[in-house]
């Protein structure tokens, strides 16, 4: 079974994880785009729109099953955007994630959904909107693994980070902080090397970054890139 302590353990070997996001892959050479990174992104993170409950459509489980076959040993980040949440978690399931996260937004049996997902042995996240404050989560951070954090308005990438859901972070942080809960912090939308470094010191665990490496001539040498500049803050 996957529990939040291992999750836990695998951050404190790194300052900060880095997700990959295949919203902004080459749709056409997904597996060239993966392989573009040279090993060092921490996970592979896949964006699932149903155009329902986000203005977008993208991918589905077949796109999640032939990751997995193709690249078994890697963590794959699985955000869906759909609603209701409860329909689409089992096709998913069946194709073996890493994690899944639902949104909070999305369904009205949350704390079902997430026991579904920890019972299949899958790490499970939860995911709020700009709009959504942090205090709703507070009944199920005991249950959860994951706590992504949009920083854009869920449904497309490239779009500009919003600096108000920092303070998301610094509360979600110091929740973790007096409950000890043991979920990650992720962040997705608007990131990159201009701002890795602010959104780690305020308490981010992961962080998902799509164009800023993926838009860019050389996505191996951005995440390195990433990694520097919140060592350099840390120092």
């Amino acid at each position: 079974m996957a529990g939040s302590l291992q999750l836990m353990n695998l951050k404190k070997e790194k300052d900060v994880l880095i997700a990959a996001s295949l919203l902004s892959a080459d749709v056409l050479n997904m597996a060239t785009s993966i392989d573009s990174l040279g090993g060092e992104e921490d996970w592979l993170h896949l964006d699932i729109m149903d155009g329902h409950f986000v203005p977008n459509l993208s991918y589905g489980p077949s796109l999640l099953k032939a990751l997995r076959k193709k690249y078994p040993e890697s963590f794959i980040d699985v955000h869906i955007m759909v609603e209701p949440a409860e329909d689409f978690v089992d096709m998913f399931l069946d194709e073996q994630p890493s994690a899944l996260t639902i949104h909070l937004e999305a369904t009205s049996h949350i704390h079902r959904v997430l026991q579904k997902i920890k019972k299949a042995g899958c790490f499970a996240g939860v995911s709020i909107s700009p709009g959504t404050s942090p205090e709703l989560l507070c009944p199920i951070l005991n249950m959860v693994d994951i706590v992504l954090i949009m920083s854009v308005n869920p449904g497309y990438g490239g779009q500009s980070f919003i600096p108000e859901v920092l303070e998301k972070v610094k509360f979600l942080a110091q929740y973790r902080s007096l409950s000890k809960d043991n979920f990650l912090i992720e962040m997705d939308g608007g990131l990159g090397p201009h701002n890795i470094a602010e959104v780690v010191a305020k308490g981010c665990d992961v962080v998902v970054a799509g164009n800023a490496i993926f838009g860019q001539s050389n996505p191996r040498e951005v995440i390195k890139i990433m990694r520097s500049k919140v060592a350099e803050r840390s120092v």
